[in-house]
């Protein structure tokens, strides 16, 4: 009996959500909250972008500029770290990580898949390393997992 009454009230409750406002019940993370320039010529996605494709406002011509065939060598790399998808809405390509302090221009690679990406440097202003949905599409990364990336300064 507990479960013919409990089903239709969980159902009840969940459909009385529908129309709340996630983002004043659940505010984006602070390292989201503002949203930093990182390449101010690639245009931000729609407003109501949701795919990748859309999310993702690089152009073939951006993305030939940044894939890089630089050999692959540790020496000169500022160091490894662990990193996952940034913002999305922050177009271009560019690693928000701790190894650096200040902006810079620089590349990554990536230890699973040997490619290489010439992207802006930020310092990360929390833990952890974030990186560009462009990025991670040059990478050929998944952008739901977490990543080893190489860092190298300019």
């Amino acid at each position: 009996m507990k479960h013919i009454i409990l089903m239709p009230a969980i159902c009840l409750t969940l459909a009385g959500c529908s129309g709340l406002d996630m983002n004043n019940i659940m505010p984006r993370p602070p390292h989201l909250q503002s949203q930093p320039s990182y390449n101010s010529d690639l245009p931000p996605p729609p407003d109501d972008a949701i795919t990748v494709d859309e999310l993702d406002t690089a152009t073939d011509e951006d993305r030939m500029a940044a894939a890089t065939t630089a050999p692959n060598v540790a020496a000169g790399s500022l160091g490894v770290t662990v990193a996952s998808l940034g913002d999305p809405t922050s177009p271009g390509f560019w690693v928000e990580t701790p190894l650096v302090s200040s902006e810079m221009q620089g590349r990554v690679q990536s230890k699973a898949t040997g490619r290489t990406v010439k992207v802006t440097l930020r310092p990360a202003t929390g833990g952890g390393s974030r990186v560009s949905l462009s990025t991670l599409q040059l990478l050929d990364l998944d952008i739901s997992g977490l990543h080893e990336l190489v860092v190298f300064g300019s």
